[in-house]
């Protein structure tokens, strides 16, 4: 009950609904930064509108570190205590670093149907410094994220 009137008094659901048309927006464009930037955003939003994808981070803890090469996109993710809270700074202690060749690469490897991380591995689009794991998870839940802004979910 107390989510539901948080949820309408902070306008979340709007708030969703303008993220996922920019997330929509972003796949069409080559901003990778930006796209990536609106994915974890949308992500946050949704975690305190939909109680089932909540479920992906219920007890979860998780430090990401999205990254190019030329250190020209520089994104963080860190899950904690039911929360997401997102940075274009490096950070420390990370569970697991990803670092693409290129944007052309992160653009590739986001929106990819069914995400080959090793095959982008072994064709050099991505290095991974950690738990693989933590990717996975990351590519499930942005892959459901995608569904439910286009609608195939």
């Amino acid at each position: 009950m107390w989510t539901a009137i948080n949820n309408f008094i902070f306008m979340r659901y709007r708030r969703a609904e303008k993220k996922s048309e920019e997330l929509v927006e972003a796949m069409k464009s080559e901003g990778a930064e930006a796209f990536l930037d609106l994915l974890f955003k949308l992500m946050g939003l949704v975690f305190f509108i939909d109680r089932d994808f909540r479920r992906n981070i219920e007890n979860f803890n998780g430090r990401y570190l999205f990254c190019s090469r030329d250190r020209q996109i520089t994104v963080a993710a860190v899950f904690k205590k039911n929360r997401l809270k997102v940075s274009k700074k490096a950070i420390k202690n990370t569970h697991v670093t990803v670092i693409f060749r290129n944007s052309k690469a992160l653009m590739d490897f986001l929106l990819t149907p069914r995400p080959d991380i090793i095959g982008a591995v072994l064709r050099q689009d991505v290095c991974v410094d950690g738990n693989l794991n933590y990717l996975y998870k990351f590519a499930f839940m942005a892959r459901r994220l995608q569904l439910k802004a286009t609608g195939g979910v």
